[in-house]
């Protein structure tokens, strides 16, 4: 089986050139190493050093130098904003406060559809769209998504 072990980010190659595409969602963006097929049939492995949350519009290298192109699927997410910047800062640190995967977006903020949240946000003033897009969540200040390390130092 074809193997990619290189990652070419958005923007920084010229995406005509894909060979095929791979859609995944945003969990299925982050890995390591997992088996593929592009919606042409283009199999391959996709083995890298350590799990990497691939964005759309990335390229994935085989080894014969052909690139795969990562496109996110989309998915059901709720669009916020906020009356102003203050008022959105202030939604986002509650979005945070409870451990959940936020996307930036200009000057809105996107989450996957959650009814406690919706009623949440609602109840804190915040303007809420229904849509389907990929989601390409921020990962944090030590690059995961979806984990969450404590130090065990007591503090």
């Amino acid at each position: 089986m074809r193997r990619a072990c290189e990652i070419r980010t958005v923007g920084s190659w010229n995406a005509a050139t894909a060979v095929d595409r791979v859609v995944l969602d945003a969990q299925e963006r982050h890995r390591r190493r997992i088996a593929l097929t592009g919606e042409r049939g283009t199999a391959f492995l996709l083995d890298l050093p350590h799990a990497i949350a691939l964005k759309d519009g990335d390229g994935l290298v085989l080894e014969d130098g052909a690139i795969v192109r990562v496109a996110g699927k989309a998915e059901p997410l709720l669009e916020i904003t906020a009356a102003s910047p203050q008022e959105l800062a202030r939604l986002a640190w509650h979005i945070g406060n409870r451990h959940t995967e936020l996307q930036v977006v200009g000057d809105t903020l996107r989450i996957r559809r959650d009814r406690v949240l919706e009623d949440m946000l609602r109840g804190l003033g915040a303007r809420l769209t229904p849509i389907e897009a990929p989601f390409d969540p921020e990962h944090g200040a030590y690059g995961h998504a979806q984990q969450h390390h404590h130090d065990d130092h007591g503090w």
